[in-house]
């Protein structure tokens, strides 16, 4: 597994996918950001009119439900149909997913007629999709990533997709295999973006990938080793985002992979 992440780190960086963010507007600048830095080229649009256009010329697609409306959604579902039509991949991201029925339902829906190939989110989101009642606090997830398993595994397997969890380890299933990802720093979760960006870059790296479950460990694998990397030289959550960028963008791939292992 380890070899497999190194190589799709490296293919990632050498191919530069092109990847299309439907994303949430607090975080788009820092998404945008952090798939330069890891060598992808990001697109952000909402605009129903050249969604077809545009998802003809990505590598991936990105649906994240953090600021929903109304036209968002109907943009999500446009380029969703086009992803499909072109055979290009898609990553949701659940943002608060058990916070309000809007974003529950939202999910859910993208889930049974989009059909993303990776959903990534945190624990609670997580439970909340698989049909349990998550402790939710906003969009902060109160389940760690090691206490939904178990409804991570159904979820991938209601779904058949890959199923990313953040948390203090990452942990990855695709129903039957799990890996986890060992590394990161507290102070990503003091950053808006760094979640959301993880997303982005899960699709940039699924997008050479040899399957989905390589691509979403991968992704996990390269924030985890940036993360703790620049914990050990920042002086609070504002220098923090500044050495991620710089992590990600001289990233050690080696050991990144070192990272993961098996369950």
């Amino acid at each position: 597994m380890q070899k497999d992440v190194l190589e799709n780190l490296q293919a990632m960086r050498q191919k530069s996918p092109l990847v299309h963010c439907i994303t949430n507007l607090v975080v788009m600048q820092v998404n945008a950001n952090i798939l330069l830095a890891v060598g992808a080229s990001p697109i952000m649009a909402h605009a129903q009119e050249e969604l077809e256009d545009l998802v003809k010329i990505i590598n991936a697609l990105v649906l994240n439900i953090g600021t929903l409306d109304k036209h968002m959604i109907a943009s999500m579902n446009v380029a969703g149909d086009f992803a499909n039509k072109y055979k290009k991949p898609v990553v949701l991201d659940p943002v608060g997913a058990g916070a309000s029925r809007l974003r529950t339902e939202t999910a859910l829906s993208i889930l049974r007629t989009i059909k993303p190939c990776i959903i990534r989110g945190n624990g609670s989101e997580i439970m909340a999709l698989a049909g349990e009642i998550g402790e939710t606090k906003g969009v902060d997830s109160t389940k760690d990533s090691l206490e939904v398993v178990d409804e991570a595994k159904q979820l991938a397997k209601t779904f058949q997709t890959v199923v990313s969890v953040s948390g203090e380890v990452d942990m990855i299933t695709d129903g039957t295999r799990v890996a986890y990802v060992h590394g990161g720093n507290p102070l990503m979760t003091l950053v808006t973006g760094i979640g959301c960006s993880a997303t982005a870059v899960t699709a940039a790296c699924m997008a050479v990938a040899k399957n989905p479950f390589i691509g979403a460990v991968s992704a996990m694998a390269l924030f985890a080793s940036a993360g703790e990397k620049a914990g050990k030289k920042c002086q609070g959550p504002g220098s923090f985002l500044s050495y991620f960028i710089d992590e990600l963008y001289n990233a050690d791939y080696e050991d990144a992979a070192k990272r993961v292992t098996l369950g």
